[in-house]
C-alpha cells in the first residue's frame, strides 16, 4: 500500500508533463500556422497582400471599411498567433484568434464544409483549436506559468471570450446585410471567395 502511492506520484506526473508538452506543441504549431496568417494580412509577408490588399479583398467580401477590418483580422490572427505560442495572456490569445476564424468561417460557409470546395473546415479547425487551447490553459512550459497566471485567471477567460464573440457576431452581421444588400443588387455570392 505504502509502495503504491509514490508509483502513483510518479505516474501522475509523467502524465502531467505529456500534457504540458501536448499543450506546448499544439500552441506552438497552431500559433506558428496563426501567426503566418495574420503576417499575409498586416505585412504582406509569405505571399500575402498586405493591408491595403487584404482591405481591397476584405471589401469585396463584405467587410467594411476593408482596411480596418483587414487589420483588425490580421492583428487577432498574428496578435493572437504569437500570444498563443509564448503562452501569454492565454485565454485572451484564443478567444482573439477564434473570433478572426469566425470570420473566415463566415465567407466560407456558402462553399460548405471542406477547403477543397472553398469551405470552412480550414478557419474552423484554427478558431476551435485556438479557442480550446484558450479555455485549457497553456500549460507547465508558458510563459502565463512562470507569471503565476496573472493573465490566465477564470475571470480573464470569460471577459475574453464573452468579448471575442460579441465583437465576431457583430462583424459578421454587418457584413451579412451588406453580403444581402449587394445581393439584391447584382444576385452575386461570396460562395467563390
Amino acid at each position: 500500500m505504502l509502495l503504491s502511492l509514490p508509483i502513483r506520484l510518479v505516474r501522475h506526473t509523467r502524465l502531467s508533463v505529456r500534457k504540458d508538452v501536448g499543450l506546448l506543441a499544439l500552441r506552438l504549431g497552431t500559433g506558428g500556422v496563426l501567426f503566418a496568417h495574420g503576417a499575409q494580412k498586416l505585412f504582406g509577408w509569405f505571399g500575402g497582400h498586405g493591408l491595403s490588399g487584404t482591405g481591397s479583398a476584405m471589401e469585396g467580401m463584405g467587410f467594411r471599411p476593408g482596411r480596418q477590418s483587414a487589420l483588425a483580422a490580421g492583428l487577432g490572427e498574428a496578435g493572437g498567433g504569437v500570444l498563443l505560442a509564448l503562452g501569454l495572456a492565454t485565454p485572451a490569445a484564443g478567444a482573439a484568434a477564434a473570433g478572426a476564424m469566425a470570420g473566415a468561417v463566415s465567407v466560407h460557409a456558402p462553399a460548405g464544409f471542406f477547403a477543397q470546395s472553398g469551405g470552412f473546415e480550414y478557419p474552423a479547425f484554427l478558431g476551435f483549436v485556438a479557442a480550446g487551447i484558450g479555455l485549457a490553459g497553456p500549460g507547465r512550459f508558458s510563459i502565463d506559468h512562470a507569471t503565476c497566471h496573472v493573465l490566465d485567471r477564470p475571470w480573464v477567460v470569460g471577459l475574453a471570450f464573452t468579448g471575442s464573440a460579441a465583437a465576431a457576431a457583430s462583424v459578421i452581421g454587418r457584413r451579412q446585410a451588406v453580403s444581402r444588400e449587394r445581393g439584391d443588387a447584382d444576385s452575386g455570392s461570396d460562395a467563390g471567395e
